[in-house]
């Protein structure tokens, strides 16, 4: 596990109603650059993630987040304490532009004009596209406005969900190079199908097997694990 956890989760069950889903789940999270979170569909990885933002409850287990117990918090508290999320889908408002979807990502940025001064210089493509609207964006530039306007809220700890899902193979290169600058200065943690980009920006891996957790350590050393592609197999 990680030093210096700064999201520390402790034997953490958690599903959807009577269908559990994770299992006994520890995991440590450093307060600074990338953690991969890998494994076949139905591992488990997003309902991780949904657990981590406080869409789905934890039926057992804690969670700290900078030193405070968020296990039982709202995900409007989670978020203010400094959590982001770009979920696999729906991750942009579909009818406004490119613009106003940044004005949301901003209303509680106190520093709002800077900070999206920000995201588009690191994502100068939506710079070109503020007035359109974002359902009519590409694959690719969606997910860099939904990672944009995440890091709209100034957030400590980043979770994205498949960020390149869907987006074309030529953007795929510019989006790991953004994650791996971003993971340079807050944590992040990643779910990725993209194996090569998800190990590029972690430091550290875990490998999600029917719930709980087959594999785990440096990234160098998941990726050459004899029992990674057996996890990872359809």
């Amino acid at each position: 596990m990680p030093e210096n956890e700064f999201l520390d989760i402790r034997h953490l069950h958690a599903g959807y109603g009577r269908s559990q889903v994770l299992f006994d789940v520890t995991l440590g999270i450093p307060c600074r650059g990338g953690v991969a979170v890998l494994g076949r569909n139905g591992a488990g990885k997003t309902t991780l993630m949904k657990t981590i933002i406080g869409e789905l409850p934890t039926s057992n287990g804690e969670m700290f987040f900078d030193g405070r117990d968020i296990s039982r918090r709202r995900t409007e508290e989670r978020m203010r304490a400094g959590i982001g999320y770009v979920p696999q889908e729906h991750s942009v408002f579909a009818r406004l532009s490119v613009r106003d979807n940044l004005a949301v990502g901003s209303l509680l940025n106190k520093a709002a004009g800077a900070a999206v001064d920000r995201v588009l210089t690191i994502f100068p493509k939506l710079g070109q596209r503020l007035d359109q609207p974002a359902g009519t964006l590409s694959g690719g530039e969606r997910k860099m406005l939904a990672i944009g306007r995440a890091m709209l809220g100034d957030p400590k700890l980043l979770l994205l969900d498949e960020p390149t899902e869907g987006v074309w193979i030529g953007v795929i290169e510019e989006i790991a190079e953004r994650l791996t600058d971003l993971a340079r200065e807050i944590a992040v943690i990643i779910v990725e199908q993209h194996l090569d980009l998800a190990l590029r920006v972690a430091k550290h891996a875990y490998v999600l097997d029917r719930g709980r957790i087959a594999l785990e350590g440096p990234a160098g050393e998941v990726r050459g694990n004899p029992e990674l592609l057996r996890y990872l197999a359809p």
